[in-house]
């Protein structure tokens, strides 16, 4: 949707927050919103509390994000600064981490950065919890455009684009390289039936089933069976069933995934929620 308008406009942010938290509470209206510390309930910061002065700041964001003529600073550096804003304004009750880092994503998507938003800061940002939030937390008790915090804040989200990049083009690598494999296994193995259709199928998810290989390759449900089950017996799936459907699991695929997400955080975790008083009362 922002890719065809090339804009970010808060009705978007309220929807990607919508179907995150799965409510349309929009932005918050009611005071009692702090970011505590887990650990001891410690009050870290307290962002704006009365509900013009959020709508005030997020069209205030929302113009910084869309308008080039406010700032000429590179696209990554600006992605930075609408994080540490966003999160700073932090305008939800519910789901301003997530929509936060998709934000991020959807920014470098409009800017032309991206084609598709597979640059999955997520995993570096909740991996670093400890460095993320000391950073963030130091420009706000400042209080001051202080050079030394925003320079600190902006290295470390450059420094999660450098990774998440490096680490993401491994993985892709890796995937098209297992693709290869499967491909010089299953193609001899299943001659003039082999389709392309069929090997896409097991890679565009980590898992399979009779219904996506029928509506791919345009086959019978038998055949759809059939062409599975020899792919089990050639070790490149694994058959499994729950309740009355068999899922045909791409086990090798599934490891990739589970090694791209083993991340060792450099910073120990310091986690801090956001409670509203309403919650108590609940």
């Amino acid at each position: 949707m922002v890719r065809n308008k090339d804009v970010l406009t808060l009705n978007d942010i309220k929807h990607v927050q919508e179907i995150l938290e799965q409510n349309t509470a929009g932005f918050r209206t009611t005071p009692g919103t702090q970011l505590k510390r887990e650990n001891d309930g410690t009050v870290i910061y307290t962002p704006p509390q009365d509900g013009k002065v959020i709508v005030q700041y997020m069209s205030n964001l929302e113009q910084f994000i869309n308008d080039d003529h406010l700032s000429q600073l590179d696209p990554l550096i600006k992605m930075a600064i609408i994080h540490h804003q966003f999160e700073s304004i932090h305008p939800f009750y519910d789901g301003n981490g997530r929509t936060g880092r998709i934000i991020n994503i959807l920014y470098l998507v409009i800017t032309g950065l991206l084609d598709l938003p597979i640059l999955y800061l997520s995993r570096y940002i909740t991996h670093n919890k400890g460095e993320y939030y000391r950073l963030i937390q130091a420009i706000r008790d400042k209080n001051t455009d202080n050079a030394a915090e925003w320079e600190a804040w902006i290295l470390f989200m450059l420094k999660g684009v450098e990774v998440t990049a490096e680490d993401t083009i491994s993985l892709v690598k890796n995937i098209g390289r297992l693709m290869a494999e499967y491909k010089n296994v299953i193609r001899p193995d299943f001659g003039s039936k082999y389709n392309h259709e069929l090997l896409n199928g097991l890679f565009y998810h980590p898992y399979t089933k009779i219904d996506h290989v029928v509506a791919n390759m345009q086959v019978s449900r038998q055949t759809a069976s059939k062409y599975l089950d020899k792919i089990v017996a050639l070790g490149l799936l694994k058959k499994e069933k729950m309740g009355k459907e068999n899922y045909y699991i791409n086990t090798r695929l599934m490891n990739l995934f589970i090694e791209f997400g083993q991340y060792k955080a450099t910073e120990p975790e310091e986690v801090i929620e956001s409670v509203h008083v309403n919650e108590f009362v609940k």
